[in-house]
């Protein structure tokens, strides 16, 4: 049965849609409200709170803590600063994906590090032979992400830190009231946003610091619901749904490697020895088999399909995560595998695996879309990724 989180106290009376969902044993909001639009609106034009503690997280310190991770990680962790973040993935010894998350130096030596999947067994394995400690502080840190462009009025108005010297991907520590608390300029909505850490004994007193702040800028507590839609906005991709984890799936088509989940902008090859290293330098040389790609659907051809039936068009109010076949002249060419009507940009967008032949920007090609039990196909045009990407983001 899922545990509530430290948070379950302040969001079960919210929660009057009764819906929850599993995530990573930790019972989580779908939406709060019986529509999630509010609290999609909220993340896009005002600021939305949202519980992410179900984060698995590890803290990494010692002597060797930076070669483990180094060893570890696509990314070069050896050049990360103290006080900076960055996002990367790590491999098995072919190059493919276990999964993706963060990586925190909070001090010369200590570093923190956050999953989608439970990882303390992978870093261990790493860890033989190395001076290095590393706990599962999983169930010890409580974490809310606030998301949205009135996102760093709201912490200015009850924390002490220097909101204007926290640039992009970086890290501070900071005092709410009482509270002692770590803030990075992080998310998963592509905006402006920041996460804010706390031991778990601290997370009421903390949801009511940051709502009572926000109550003047259009805060509302948000959902997995409304998130899915903006992440998908934002191009990023979710374990489980735009790859798997190689640890978790048999047949080798369904393993990607960083090149072909869109993640090769992370991958530093030229360095000491990672795990998946050399095979990641052959598949540089030779090219990706796949990439990830945006897919914008084609309205005035949805509309037609829908007009054959006398129906008005009808899209997912939802993100979807069903794959979706994607074909160029008949032949499947790739597979959506996240899509949603995107309510600030008018369009019905896709996350997409595609052969590499046809993964360049501008090719058209069909995706499948169900209208009244027919298997149709709409014209689907090949877009970078992401959609959405506010300068307020990065702006300091």
């Amino acid at each position: 049965m899922p545990l509530p989180s430290p948070f379950h106290a302040r969001t079960a009376p919210l929660c009057t849609s009764q819906r929850w969902k599993d995530w990573a044993g930790y019972l989580a909001v779908c939406r709060f409200d019986h529509c999630h639009e509010k609290e999609y609106f909220a993340f896009r034009e005002a600021a939305g709170l949202i519980d992410v503690t179900p984060l698995y997280k590890y803290e990494v310190h010692g002597p060797d803590a930076r070669r483990l991770l180094a060893r570890m990680m696509v990314r070069d962790i050896g050049k990360l600063a103290v006080g900076r973040v960055t996002y990367c993935c790590w491999c098995d010894d072919d190059g493919r994906m276990l999964d993706d998350g963060t990586v925190t130096r909070l001090d010369e030596d200590y570093y923190r590090v956050t999953a989608a999947d439970p990882t303390f067994h992978w870093l261990q394995r790493l860890a033989r032979g190395l001076s290095v400690t590393i706990e599962d502080s999983s169930a010890k840190l409580a974490a809310l992400a606030l998301q949205g462009p009135n996102a760093r009025e709201i912490l200015r108005a009850c924390c002490d830190a220097d909101l204007d010297e926290l640039k992009f991907f970086r890290v501070t520590r900071a005092r709410m009231d009482e509270l002692a608390v770590w803030i990075t300029r992080t998310g998963y909505t592509g905006d402006l946003g920041y996460e804010v850490w706390v031991e778990n004994d601290s997370a009421t007193r903390l949801w009511d610091i940051l709502v009572h702040a926000g109550a003047d800028w259009g805060l509302l507590p948000a959902g997995l619901d409304a998130l899915d839609m903006t992440r998908i906005e934002a191009g990023f991709i979710m374990l489980g749904v735009d790859y798997f984890s190689s640890a978790h799936v048999i047949p080798d088509e369904l393993k990607s490697t960083p090149f072909e989940a869109g993640l090769g902008w992370c991958v530093n090859l030229e360095r000491d020895p990672f795990v998946g290293q050399r095979a990641l330098v052959a598949e540089q040389q030779r090219g990706p088999a796949w990439q990830l790609r945006g897919l914008e659907m084609d309205w005035d051809v949805l509309r037609e399909l829908y007009d054959r039936h006398g129906l008005p068009p009808n899209v997912p109010a939802e993100a979807c995560r069903d794959a979706l076949p994607v074909y160029q002249g008949g032949v499947q060419v790739g597979q959506a595998t996240s899509n949603t009507f995107s309510p600030i940009l008018k369009k019905f967008i896709a996350l997409a695996s595609i052969r590499s032949r046809w993964a360049q920007p501008g090719t058209e090609l069909e995706i499948e879309h169900t209208v009244a039990y027919e298997r149709c196909r709409v014209k689907a045009t090949v877009v970078e990724t992401p959609f959405f990407n506010p300068e307020r983001k990065r702006r300091p």
